[in-house]
């Protein structure tokens, strides 16, 4: 098992927290970003971490894995390897969340939703929305960073392998914006 302490060095040794003002998928500043993409870029790390997470699902009949693109993919994938399941990703259309290119997943198939970092968990709630219109059965949450400290609440059982507590404003309210701290947007998501 993983400590804190040893995952933590993964993402420092990776250069994958970094320091500014940015805007998050949430629509909510920080001035701290986890980029796990740093991370991930390294098969020894991205398996440890994949690792790890499924081994906190082990025995319970998950069949597919499922994560939001783009930073859910490698976790899905890998994960999805660990479990000898199979990894699906969801991806936006119309500004709606859903399952394209052929993913589907049958009537009461047993699934974990994974992604890389959350912190509202607004895009997990909608990858749980889409499994569960689908006709599956999610049976958790598994995510590599949760950089709401625990505070993001879900119907499932949440686990995440990091834990950080990282500040996060309204764009009303951003101190970093009446600093004149130029905003940089890292992720994938148009917000």
């Amino acid at each position: 098992m993983l400590s804190q302490e040893e995952i933590l060095n993964m993402f420092t040794s990776c250069e994958a927290l970094l320091e500014g003002h940015f805007l998050l998928s949430s629509g909510l500043h920080s001035n701290r970003y986890i980029q796990c993409a740093k991370v991930l870029q390294y098969p020894e790390y991205a398996t440890k971490l994949a690792r790890e997470l499924a081994e906190r699902f082990l025995g319970k009949g998950i069949k597919a894995v499922v994560g939001p693109a783009l930073g859910g993919i490698i976790v899905a994938h890998e994960v999805a390897r660990w479990l000898n399941a199979r990894a699906l990703f969801t991806e936006r259309q119309d500004n709606f969340m859903t399952l394209r290119r052929g993913f589907s997943i049958g009537q009461g198939e047993k699934v974990l939703v994974v992604e890389d970092v959350i912190t509202t968990g607004g895009s997990v709630q909608e990858v749980i929305e889409v499994v569960q219109k689908s006709g599956g059965k999610v049976e958790g949450v598994g995510v590599l960073v949760d950089r709401s400290g625990g505070h993001v609440r879900l119907d499932y059982p949440v686990e995440s392998l990091l834990s950080l507590t990282v500040e996060t404003f309204s764009a009303e309210e951003c101190p970093l914006c009446r600093a004149g701290i130029p905003l940089v947007k890292p992720g994938s998501r148009k917000v």
